[in-house]
């Protein structure tokens, strides 16, 4: 998979063996009932510059709701973004997505392939752009 021509790392980065961490690059997990939404919000994420892409991927979800332990499948979808995107990201989500308390969890980025997170960041915009 390509994700377009290589680009130069930003200069925030630190070196950790052949990996780098970018500190404002993370993956923001987001699960839901029906995959054809999802793949929509997704396409509107990454549209509107607040996630570089999204994987999705079908998963059983075991959890508690309302008094009851629900046996459901879901589909999850794990976006990779700028942390400083992560408010605008869940703010959309609560607007947009059918469940009344939907999963948005980020989970920060230790270290990767500096090539791929420099991507996340040039196709991605700062908060204040």
């Amino acid at each position: 998979m390509s994700h377009g021509p290589r680009e130069q790392a930003p200069a925030d980065i630190s070196v950790v063996d052949s990996a780098v961490s970018i500190p404002d690059v993370c993956e923001v997990i987001i699960t839901g009932p029906d995959e054809d939404w999802l793949v929509g919000f997704t396409r509107q994420l990454v549209t509107d510059r607040l996630a570089a892409c999204g994987h999705h991927s079908q998963i059983r979800s075991v959890y508690a709701w309302e008094g009851r332990v629900h046996d459901e499948p879901e589909t999850r979808l794990a976006l990779h973004t700028r942390a400083s995107l992560v408010p605008t990201i869940v703010a959309r989500t609560q607007q947009q997505h059918p469940y009344e308390v939907p999963c948005v969890l980020a989970v920060p980025i230790s270290q990767g392939n500096p090539d791929y997170q420099a991507w996340i960041v040039s196709v991605t915009d700062a908060p204040d752009a």
